[in-house]
Order: C-alpha cells, then structure tokens, then sequence
C-alpha cells in the first residue's frame, strides 16, 4: 500500500492547503501517483499553539470537513509535524501528536542551527512516552548542519523520513543510499503543501526509487508499535 507518510492535505490548518478544495485537489493528485494511504502532518510549532488540546481540536475540524467532502482517498490516518524546541519533551500530551494508533511520531529539527539539546529532546520524547521517533526530511540539513552534527542525529534510536523531492539530484540520493545501506530505517514522504511548487510528486519516486525501498517504507505503518 504506497503510503504518504509526510502532507499538509488538511484544509486552513497550517501553511499547506488553504481550503477544501485544494485538499481535493492535492488527493487526487496523490491517487493517481499511486498512493493509496496518507499520514497529515500539520504543523505543530508549541510556541505558536495555545496548547495541544486546542491544537487537536483545531486539526479534527479540518479533518471532518475533508471527510465530509469525500476525498478520492479515505485511508488517513491523523499526526503531526512537531518543531523541536526547548522543554517540548515536557509539554503534557504529546503523545497525543503521534501518528495515530502508533507510537510513531514525527519531528523537525529548526533551522536556526543545531545544539546539542535537541538530541537531548528527541531522546527524552522517546524515553518519557515510549515513542519512536521519525525526523523530518533529513535530507534537507545536509548544508547546514556538519557532518557531525548530522551523525549525531543519525545515532538517534529513530526513522529517517526523506522527502520525495532527494530523488532529483545525485547528491541528495547518494546521502540516503548512504543512510539505508547502512541499516536505518526510513520512509518517504511528499511533504506536499499545495498544487504548483510544492505539489504532489509520487511520480518521481516510482521512477527513481528502488522498489524494494518503497515496499520497505510503505510496511512502516502497518507496524503500529514497537520498543524504543
């Protein structure tokens, strides 16, 4: 079952699809690329929310009226695209932003440059809620992060999720062949926020991606739990 695990399909939540329609649009779009099962991962940036109960009722809405516009695919499953900040392994809930049914969850590193104590609250996520960590896009730290710094994530206890859009240079696709030829696990994700220039693009993945790690990344979610 090709699976979506990284979208911004929920309409008027976050800087992805602005209404309905174009929610629409982006999943029928993902339909005919194949995808068959699709994670949402509005945005969840602690420091802009007025907690996560309000967050969680503001992602619900969203999600009811998609449904109730009859979407060409009905298999989503509910999660979120948590920003790392300082204490966030602190907020109470936050197990509530995980994939749902799962223990997974998805996290983003900022772009403000990496510290030591984002490890530190990747770690403390996964201890305190017995989740599993998947970081966001790993790919796309590669020109501001060292090559310390990114190994310091790589020997994080977690799966490396990488945007669809890697596959168009030869640079980014050898970083993940790196990454999966050395036994990690990962999945692959749109990242899709609207229809023009971040649209959905499952497209380029059948046609540069092997297809063994698509079957492998696509089995992800069909494995609900596991011990950190």
């Amino acid at each position: 079952m090709l699976t979506d695990y990284h979208s911004h399909i929920l309409p008027g939540i976050d800087d992805g699809s602005k209404n309905v329609e174009m929610s629409l649009g982006m999943i029928e779009m993902l339909r005919k690329q194949g995808v068959e099962r699709i994670v949402a991962t509005p945005h969840f940036y602690a420091h802009r929310e007025n907690g996560i109960p309000a967050y969680l009722k503001k992602r619900q809405n969203a999600y009811e009226k998609l449904m109730q516009a009859n979407p060409a695919i009905s298999d989503i499953t509910l999660g979120a695209e948590v920003s790392i900040e300082r204490g966030i392994s602190e907020m109470e809930g936050i197990e509530k932003l995980a994939y749902q049914g799962t223990n997974y969850i998805l996290l983003e590193f900022p772009y403000t440059g990496f510290y030591d104590w984002m490890c530190d609250e990747v770690d403390n996520i996964a201890y305190n809620y017995k989740l599993i960590p998947i970081i966001a896009h790993l790919h796309r730290y590669t020109n501001d992060f060292s090559k310390s710094q990114i190994e310091s994530i790589l020997s994080l206890n977690a799966v490396f999720q990488f945007n669809i859009e890697a596959f168009e240079t030869h640079a980014s696709r050898k970083f993940i062949k790196g990454i999966i030829n050395n036994g990690n696990e990962f999945v692959f994700g749109s990242d899709c926020h609207n229809l023009k220039e971040r649209k959905p693009n499952f497209d380029l993945l059948l046609k540069k991606c092997k297809p063994e790690w698509i079957e492998q990344s696509n089995q992800l979610l069909d494995h609900k739990t596991r011990r950190y």
